[in-house]
């Protein structure tokens, strides 16, 4: 049967003018040699002032340190497209690694990537911990709150740390919150000659001398009452520092559900209170962003000391009062408008400034807030929810039902 050849019909694939490199601890004596060739051939050669060292007896382009600050480094390698041009990396450079910061700039068909391991396969190997139940997290340059949302109970963590200083840092953390029995292993080094692995319980740390190259394994255990963040939304409002003005608990998890948090969305949490709607809006998966809203000078300062002690500090808090504080932030997937944020044109701009397929939740509690809700379901229709909940409390020598404060919500999809 004759008809086109489907290989020949292929478009020649373009050049890969930009390579990416993994070194590990050995340097060149643990490349093969396409990651040799790759080093040697090229005009020129990015990486941190170690990785450079590394690879020296490869290098016969120009070195190019990375600048200071980073964030122009992505330009100054673009800049150079149609060149040989090698950049450097730890381990795996599409794991917490530069690779993934160049993917925004240079397409992967003009890319070749050759990887080492990375830090934490090595860890995992040294450990015979499996990486596919093993949490696996970077505090290298970013805050070590970030690892509160994974301190469970006979959870495993590998964590990269920024310096020789992390690992402390870190067993200080467990232990003011609740987690000082947990076992830490310092890995520094790895793949090395330097390489030295250490054991420490994280209550009364007292290793020294730790090398700025480490990773540090965790296996959490927890003394009661530890700081332990569920995954389920609707956590405990005695965890929140408030002064009242929160979503509680239940509703706080019914206004979850309706917002429905998908991959990479942006959150406005309007009227943001302890900003504890934007918290588990984060805490919901690692791509989300939000930004909370608060007009009062103290409520907004409570709101960002809540982010970090949930493990989201960069919920973006923003102290101003909406509508007008809400001019110029970036177009949001989802709004929550809570009690305290629905003012004068407060809908009115955020109705418009929604996606479409975008989701708008917005709750009440008294009259007054309720009738607008109801005019607005009667106009862009949505859903609207009455929801009561009673707790049960002492009531002389017995117990009774105690209910809260009706809320009712109203939830919208823009089309």
């Amino acid at each position: 049967m004759n008809g086109p050849n489907p290989i020949a019909a292929e478009p020649a694939p373009l050049q890969r003018w930009l390579s990416i490199v993994g070194l590990g601890e050995d340097g060149v004596e643990g490349l093969g040699r396409e990651a040799r060739d790759l080093i040697e051939n090229a005009e020129f050669v990015f990486g941190g002032v170690r990785h450079l060292a590394l690879a020296a007896p490869l290098i016969r382009g120009e070195a190019k340190p990375w600048p200071s600050p980073f964030s122009s480094a992505p330009g100054e390698v673009a800049a150079l497209r149609g060149r040989r041009v090698c950049v450097l990396a730890s381990g795996d450079p599409y794991f917490y690694g530069v690779g993934a910061t160049l993917a925004g700039h240079v397409p992967a068909e003009e890319t070749r990537v050759v990887p080492a391991p990375s830090a934490f396969s090595l860890a995992a190997a040294r450990l015979g911990w499996p990486l596919a139940e093993t949490v696996c997290v970077s505090l290298h340059g970013r805050a070590l709150d970030r690892i509160r949302p994974h301190l469970h109970p006979g959870a495993r963590i590998l964590a990269l740390t920024s310096d020789a200083e992390g690992p402390r840092a870190l067993a200080a953390l467990l232990s003011e919150t609740g987690f000082g029995p947990s076992q830490m292993t310092v890995l520094e080094a790895l793949g090395g000659a330097r390489e030295r692995i250490r054991m420490a319980e994280a209550r009364g740390f007292g290793l020294t001398d730790i090398a700025p190259l480490n990773t540090v394994a965790i296996e959490v255990a927890a003394e009661p009452g530890a700081r332990i963040l569920a995954y389920a939304p609707g956590l405990d409002d005695d965890l929140f520092d408030h002064d009242g003005q929160i979503t509680k608990r239940e509703i706080r998890a019914l206004t979850l559900s309706a917002l429905r948090p998908r991959q990479g969305e942006l959150l406005w949490d309007v009227g943001a209170g302890s900003g504890s709607v934007g918290i588990e809006w984060l805490l919901a998966h690692a791509s989300l962003r939000a930004i909370a809203v608060e007009a009062d000078t103290d409520r907004a300062a409570r709101a960002a000391r809540n982010a970090t002690a949930f493990g989201v500090p960069h919920l973006d808090v923003i102290q101003g009062r909406a509508p007008e504080a809400l001019a110029g932030l970036p177009q949001p997937d989802a709004i929550f408008v809570g009690g305290g944020g629905s003012g004068d044109g407060v809908f009115e701009t955020c109705l418009g400034r929604l996606k479409p397929g975008g989701r708008l939740v917005a709750n009440a509690v008294t009259l007054e807030t309720e009738s607008e809700l109801i005019k607005r379901h009667a106009a862009h229709g949505g859903t609207l929810v009455r929801i009561e909940v009673s707790r049960a409390n002492a009531v002389g020598g017995k117990t009774g039902w105690r209910p809260a404060m009706p809320v009712t919500q109203w939830s919208w999809e823009k089309t």
